[in-house]
């Protein structure tokens, strides 16, 4: 049995990210989808509300399972059985800095693999950072994420003002 481990902070989780998902989900016995948790980081939504939304936006792929995780992805890949690392990538700027980053983790553990997946066009402009700032202004995001994440970043973003 295949499994591949798909990483990222996923906040907010994306229609591109879902996209990465559904198509890896044709090539492998069973895909993680894993919240990276990094406590240095800033995020709009908790790891459980992340973990909430993704759990939901897969609920009909039955061979997605989701899950948060401290600590380097490579371990979890480790512990769970896994050697291959699914990454998305939009651009050369994103594949620029997911190569290096694969770099490392093979260095980390050298029967890991990155295998990267590119995101189809109509997702290669949505970035989270652009949709939360767009969310701020009241810019439309339901092009880029699904109803209730863009319901909850909409409550969000009137609490902060």
């Amino acid at each position: 049995m295949t499994t591949a481990v798909f990483p990222g902070s996923f906040d907010p989780p994306t229609y591109g990210h879902l996209n990465i998902i559904e198509r890896a989900s044709k090539l492998f016995d069973s895909i993680d989808v894993v919240i990276a948790v990094n406590h240095e980081k800033h995020s709009l939504f908790t790891a459980d509300e992340r973990l909430h939304f993704i759990k939901a936006m897969t609920k009909n792929f039955a061979n997605v399972t989701v899950h948060k995780w401290e600590g380097l992805v490579v371990n979890y890949a480790k512990e769970n059985g896994a050697n291959i690392l699914l990454r998305g990538i939009r651009n050369a700027n994103d594949f620029s800095y997911e190569f290096d980053l694969s770099l490392m983790n093979h260095t980390l553990n050298a029967e890991i693999e990155t295998l990267f997946i590119p995101t189809e066009q109509k997702y290669s402009i949505i970035k989270s950072s652009a949709i939360k700032e767009l969310a701020m202004f009241g810019g439309d995001i339901s092009g880029m994420v699904p109803p209730e994440v863009a319901q909850e970043m909409r409550r969000k973003m009137a609490e902060k003002s």
